[in-house]
Parts: structure tokens; C-alpha cells; sequence
């Protein structure tokens, strides 16, 4: 078996490390999704994009960089990034999840509207999906939607909206057709955040910061034509909305640069004069995540092939969520335990924009949003049951029996 890379590949690779020597100066120290992008961030992402090392697939006629599907040099990209520890863009909600979904379903007048904005972090999304009865149960939405016009009057009610307080758009799952079946009831709209009739309350985490909402509608009035496919299709739209959210949750990459800087971290740490990479016990459980993040990248690699081929992983795809956001939270946990005493500290008013006085500070921050994130966008628990029903075909959940 010969693993090593042709020559098309060790010249990306050339490129791709001398583009990181040269610019490396403008990478902003941080580009999460918890924060509205700042100039420096929207800067370092227009050049990702015009240099094909983000939305590189991505056609021209939207604004992104027009590339062919490549697993190896997206591969080949986002290691060198990682490796260097330089921000490899933007993985927000529109980018990640909306994009995408617009690319395979979405008309042609809505992909050239919002593609372009949307990837060079220009305009930026929320998720109007769960409610309060309706989270794991997402087919159960009752924000209803009702058509007047040439348009849509809103009213209802989101919670747990990551990024409403600052966000320009929201995609959201509403009812429109009351009638019928749950499931079949549903529509997928596009409006924005400054359309009056919209109240955002920021809720508090437990880290002291408010990175999501609850979002109330009264008579929000939404152009028709801001529907993705018809009425009654929403649930569709939805799912291949959650199929990328997944992907984007459980993305390998992210965690691979996670290792790295645990890694530095150990190297870096001493107890009684030896580093810490040193001891066994130590870099045991280093090496054992480093091995599932290796694995996830490589199934990673499988999922984008069979994508390209246009091949339904099923199963392959299923596991992604469930898998990576358990990994991510004990990798966060273990550099909190790297810091020792000081991972026993944290104070929820420092400022925490990723400087060297606050790195504890920040895998603290990373730790508490990982052990959300193993809730959000699905629970595990509700994961497992996908994987065994929809994957493994087993039999349902039993239900309550009706009184």
C-alpha cells in the first residue's frame, strides 16, 4: 500500500504551506461561531476564498472559488492548517449548513441571492428549528405560518436560536399547512432578522455568556418567493439541513487541531520538572484520542468520497454527530485537566478573545459548549435511536400507550 502523495498533491501541499508562511500574520486568533465576524475575520475570509481554501468547491457563479471535489486536497488543506494553527475560515450555521442545503435544493434566483454573502461571512444565518415543545420531537413545530398575499405572516415562538442576537437571516421551520400530518405540514422559510414583528431574548449559559436565544413572532410578514422548495416540504428541507449540521458538529478536522494544541499544551506543562508529553499516563490518553480522531477524519474522507459519487452513506453519515461531539468534550476535558489548579478556576467576565492570559479560560469555555453540544442538535440519547432504527433497522421505541 502506497500512502504517500503524487506530485499534484506534495505541490498543493507546497502551496498550501507557503501560503500559511506568507499570510499567517492576518489569521485572526479565533473565528468561531460564537461571535459576529469582525473586519480582520471577514478580511482573512475573503482571502481563504479567492485563494481556494475555503468554500473551494463552491461554483464561481456564487462566489466561491469554482474547484472540482477533491477528498485528498481538502484533506491536504485542512491538516496544514491545523498543523500550523492558523484559522482555516469560517464554520458558521450559513456557511456549513444552509449553503449546502441551498446548492442541492434550493432555485437558482435564491442560490445566486445568498450563496455569495453567506461564504464570505457577509451575511450571517440562525436556526429556527426547535421550540419549546418541540426539540427532539422537531416534527411537532407549531410556529405557524399562514399565507397572505404574496406573503407569509409569521407567529410563534423559537428557543435555543444560536447566534439570533446578532444574526442578519434565519432559516426556519414553520407550519403552514395545519391540516395535515405533522411531518407533512411543514415549510422551510428564509426571512430577516430586522423584519419587524421579531423580539430575540438572549438566554444565559452556564459559562456566563449568551450564545443562544428565544425568539418570539408576531405577524412577521415574509415574501413567498423566501420559501426552499414548496409548501409541505419542509421536513425535507429540513433533513438535509440536519444532514450537514451533523457533519459540521462531529467535523474531524476541528478536533485534529484540538490535538495539536493539547499536544503543545503537554509539552509545555511540567509536574516536578518533567513534561507532562513524558509521563504515560499522560500521553496514553492523548495518543488514544489522537487515534479517534484519526479515524474520524479518515471516515470523514470516506463520507465526502461516497458524496461525490452521489452514494447515500446511511449509517456512515449517522454516526458522525453522535461520534464527535462525545470526542470533542473529552478532548476539552482533557486539556482542562492538563491546567491542573487552574483548571479548577474560571471567571465568566474575563475577556476571552483567545490571548495567552486566557487559554485556561478557553478550554474552559470549550469544555461547557462541548457538553451542550452532545445535547444540541440532537441528543445522544435520540442519535442512538436514529443509528438503531433508521441504520440497523430495528425495531421502534415502544410509546406510551394512550390513556
Amino acid at each position: 500500500m502506497d500512502l504517500s502523495y503524487s506530485d499534484r498533491y506534495r505541490a498543493l501541499q507546497a502551496e498550501v504551506r507557503a501560503f500559511i508562511a506568507t499570510h499567517r500574520d492576518r489569521s485572526p486568533s479565533a473565528v468561531g461561531v460564537r461571535r459576529k465576524p469582525d473586519a480582520a475575520i471577514l478580511a482573512w475570509q475573503q482571502l481563504l476564498v479567492e485563494k481556494g481554501y475555503a468554500a473551494r468547491t463552491i461554483p464561481t457563479r456564487y462566489g466561491g472559488y469554482g474547484g472540482e471535489p477533491d477528498v485528498m486536497e481538502a484533506a491536504i488543506i485542512a491538516e496544514e492548517f491545523s498543523k500550523a494553527g492558523v484559522a482555516a475560515g469560517i464554520a458558521s450555521q450559513g456557511i456549513s449548513m444552509l449553503v449546502p442545503t441551498l446548492l442541492e435544493v434550493g432555485t437558482e434566483a435564491q442560490r445566486e441571492r445568498w450563496i455569495r454573502p453567506t461564504i464570505r461571512g457577509e451575511v450571517i444565518w440562525c436556526q429556527g428549528y426547535s421550540e419549546p415543545g418541540a426539540g427532539s420531537d422537531l416534527a411537532n413545530v407549531q410556529t405557524r405560518a399562514v399565507l397572505d398575499g404574496d406573503h407569509f405572516v409569521v407567529n410563534g415562538q423559537k428557543i435555543w436560536t444560536s447566534s439570533a442576537h446578532y444574526a442578519d437571516w434565519m432559516f426556519l421551520l414553520c407550519r403552514t399547512e395545519p391540516e395535515k400530518p405533522k411531518h407533512h405540514g411543514l415549510s422551510y422559510l428564509l426571512l430577516s432578522m430586522k423584519t419587524p414583528g421579531i423580539e430575540v431574548r438572549p438566554l444565559k449559559t452556564m459559562t456566563g455568556k449568551s450564545t443562544f436565544n428565544e425568539v418570539f413572532f408576531t405577524d412577521v410578514r415574509v415574501p413567498a418567493d423566501q420559501i426552499v422548495m414548496g409548501r409541505g416540504d419542509g421536513w425535507t428541507v429540513a433533513n438535509i439541513t440536519l444532514k450537514y449540521e451533523r457533519m459540521m458538529l462531529g467535523d474531524a478536522n476541528k478536533f485534529m487541531h484540538r490535538v495539536h494544541r493539547i499536544r503543545e499544551l503537554m509539552e509545555g506543562t511540567t509536574i516536578d520538572g518533567e513534561r507532562l508529553i513524558d509521563k504515560p499516563e499522560w500521553r496514553d490518553r492523548l495518543v488514544r484520542l489522537q487515534g479517534e480522531v484519526m479515524a474520524s477524519k479518515y471516515h470523514q474522507m470516506r463520507l465526502l468520497t461516497q458524496q461525490a459519487q452521489g452514494v447515500d452513506p446511511g449509517l456512515g453519515r449517522m454516526i458522525v454527530k453522535l461520534y464527535g461531539t462525545e470526542m470533542g468534550y473529552r478532548l476539552s476535558a482533557l486539556a482542562v485537566d492538563v491546567y491542573g489548579a487552574a483548571g479548577l478556576v474560571f471567571d465568566p467576565h474575563d475577556d476571552m478573545t483567545g490571548g495567552a492570559d486566557d487559554a485556561a479560560t478557553s478550554w474552559h469555555v470549550d469544555h461547557m459548549y462541548d457538553l451542550g453540544l452532545i445535547i444540541g442538535g440532537g441528543s445522544s440519547q435520540i442519535q442512538k435511536n436514529i443509528i438503531s432504527e433508521r441504520g440497523l433497522g430495528m425495531p421502534r421505541e415502544p410509546k406510551p400507550a394512550a390513556r
